[in-house]
């Protein structure tokens, strides 16, 4: 009997993904900050941009619900904003 290999986490494989999206959204700002992209690169390089910001954007809110969800199980109703300390 083969053994079974484990499988990730939808929580992990999202967080991966997550990473990647960003990783390639900053290459593709690096490339287009160049300036070496003919207008039809540039445009397709931009629209896969704003298809990588969707993702990202979506799995931010994911994670915010997830986050309320859990502040809610611990009887905590609402998130705080956060304040950066400035005393350092």
């Amino acid at each position: 009997m083969p053994k079974k290999t484990p499988t990730k986490s939808k929580s992990s494989e999202k967080n991966i993904d997550f990473e990647k999206t960003m990783q390639e959204l900053e290459k593709l700002v690096e490339r287009m900050e160049q300036g070496d992209l003919t207008l039809e690169q540039s445009l397709k390089d931009f629209e896969r941009g704003v298809e990588l910001t969707r993702h990202a954007q979506s799995a931010l809110r994911e994670a915010e619900q997830k986050v309320q969800l859990l502040m809610k199980s611990t009887g905590q109703d609402q998130l705080v904003d956060f304040e950066e300390d400035t005393d350092t």
